[in-house]
């Protein structure tokens, strides 16, 4: 009783401002428990762009040291980069930001989210991609988001796996971002085969009318985020932005953690 009338006092304003010091302070914990993942060295408080991340997972020379894409010689856009722009044929979407090329150590973290249930990662990915988008959005001119989505599982593969990997990414992402996120409105309607080892034109055939939408989107929103793990064709991003232009989204922006990068045929 004597919590609940404390509590009781409490508005909701206050009530936030208790959760950001309990999340700090448990987040300072973990910081003094826990050893870098790649180096083994002490992590304290990191910082990329000059932005704090909120992430206990490796220190401040091994942020610094990831394989980051330079997004200022892009315009925040890897489209703009022609190898990428024409390894992605037929593709949907008006943009593709990604933090790093598919290569270590995001190659090994991505892995173990995915099939070791590393949920701890998707914090990590979610604060690198929300410090590199404000980087961008401010020295691009960015149009703001309406409406962030993830890239869906179909529900027999949700529950073998039990979770979905890009949810977990896009969920925090969003609410970093303080941006809407509805993780029911796209459905995988199709349980495809992989995709791995296909060529562009098999992944298309394999992915056309995979997804649908579950219920009417708002006419207003006229710019959606798509986030997932991996790009490799853009297939699967490029069919669910096929999907949403045909109901009147003007523009999709695909955030990826990583983007496998065309082989050099030469």
């Amino acid at each position: 009783m004597t919590w609940k009338l404390k509590l009781s006092h409490l508005n909701v304003s206050n009530m936030q401002k208790c959760t950001i010091v309990f999340t700090n302070m448990f987040n300072d914990i973990l910081r003094n428990l826990s050893c870098c993942d790649l180096c083994g060295g002490i992590i304290k408080q990191s910082y990329l762009h000059d932005q704090k991340l909120t992430q206990t997972l490796i220190c401040q020379h091994c942020v610094n040291d990831l394989p980051y894409f330079k997004q200022n010689f892009l315009a925040g856009n890897l489209l703009n980069w022609p190898a990428i722009y024409q390894a992605l044929p037929r593709i949907h979407f008006d943009s593709l930001f990604a933090v790093s090329p598919y290569i270590f150590p995001f190659t090994h973290w991505l892995a173990q989210m995915k099939y070791s249930g590393r949920f701890e990662l998707a914090s990590l990915f979610s604060t690198l991609l929300s410090a590199q988008w404000n980087t961008e959005m401010a020295d691009n001119k960015k149009p703001s988001v309406d409406l962030v989505l993830s890239v869906p599982l179909h529900i027999k593969k949700w529950q073998v796996r039990g979770y979905n990997q890009a949810h977990l990414i896009a969920k925090q992402f969003a609410e970093q971002q303080a941006l809407p996120y509805d993780e029911n409105l796209l459905i995988r309607v199709k349980n495809n085969q992989s995709q791995m080892g296909k060529t562009g034109s098999q992944r298309r055939k394999n992915l056309a009318n995979a997804f649908m939408l579950q219920h009417e989107l708002a006419s207003h929103i006229k710019h959606v985020l798509i986030i997932d793990d991996v790009v490799t064709t853009g297939t699967t991003a490029s069919e669910i932005s096929k999907l949403l232009k045909s109901v009147g989204v003007e523009t999709i922006s695909v955030v990826a953690v990583c983007l496998t990068l065309p082989k050099n045929k030469s």
